[in-house]
């Protein structure tokens, strides 16, 4: 029994010093240029060489001591590296690395603006009536109304026209979303396959404006920020689809 005691002692004694400077540190990992939370960075500690990934929300929490140096990475980010000086909790920014962007295979499809002209093509009686032109004229006998024009303009056939070319329009501009919003890049960047890509695909659908203003860079951070907030409701599913309109315009011989 008085061996046990001993034992007890010295271990008592010793606990202090085993433990000495063993602190917790909590953090929260942000995009330096969007502000938005990363997640799945790995928090790696080069003194002891354990590392640990933070969670969805961009939060982790590890066991340091003075001294220790902690490096931050996430696939195309550049790593940071910070000294551990008693804090008790930091915030970390990295900056995405647009150098790092994974190769892309690009699936040959035909140019939105080739598509447009073949149906410009097809149906040009139509996109004709569409664009009445001017309704007054100017001639050797002054001003007078142009009849075609103000035909186009007033007819059955000249409105069925125009409601054709502005559906083609906002065909073309679908065409275009299409183009660039792909499947084939969505898998190369978050690696959704099956049903999950195809839900993504439908809730993030970015608008014509985006598409036709943005570069490829700033599509990739799209497609990567809406993946995070993808993550963080799995159970997300589109509204559903409205029936398809039909126009019954005759195609030109």
């Amino acid at each position: 029994m008085k061996i046990l005691v001993r034992i007890l002692l010295i271990f008592c004694s010793l606990s202090p010093v085993l433990l000495y400077g063993q602190q917790s540190l909590e953090g929260i990992v942000y995009d330096k240029d969007t502000k938005r939370r990363l997640g799945e960075v790995q928090v790696r500690n080069l003194n002891t060489q354990k590392y640990i990934y933070n969670d969805a929300r961009g939060e982790f929490k590890t066991a340091v001591k003075a001294g220790d140096i902690l490096v931050f990475k996430k696939t195309g980010y550049f790593s940071d590296t910070i000294t551990y000086n008693n804090q008790s909790a930091i915030i970390v920014n990295l900056k995405e690395n647009v150098s790092a962007i994974e190769t892309v295979t690009v699936i040959g499809r035909k140019n939105p603006d080739d598509v447009l002209n073949e149906i410009k093509r097809d149906y040009g009686k139509a996109f004709e009536l569409s664009q009445p032109g001017d309704i007054f004229s100017v001639g050797m006998t002054g001003a007078g109304l142009n009849i075609n024009s103000l035909y186009n303009m007033v007819s059955k056939e000249g409105k069925n026209a125009r409601r054709f070319t502005q559906f083609i329009g906002k065909l073309h501009e679908e065409n275009i979303i299409d183009f660039y919003f792909t499947p084939e890049l969505v898998r190369s960047l978050v690696g959704l396959e099956g049903e999950e890509l195809k839900v993504f695909m439908q809730l993030f659908r970015p608008t014509y404006e985006f598409v036709t203003t943005s570069n490829y860079y700033e599509m990739v951070k799209y497609i990567k920020s809406k993946y995070e907030v993808f993550k963080l409701h799995p159970n997300l599913r589109p509204l559903r689809e409205l029936p398809d309109i039909k126009l019954d315009v005759k195609k030109e011989n």
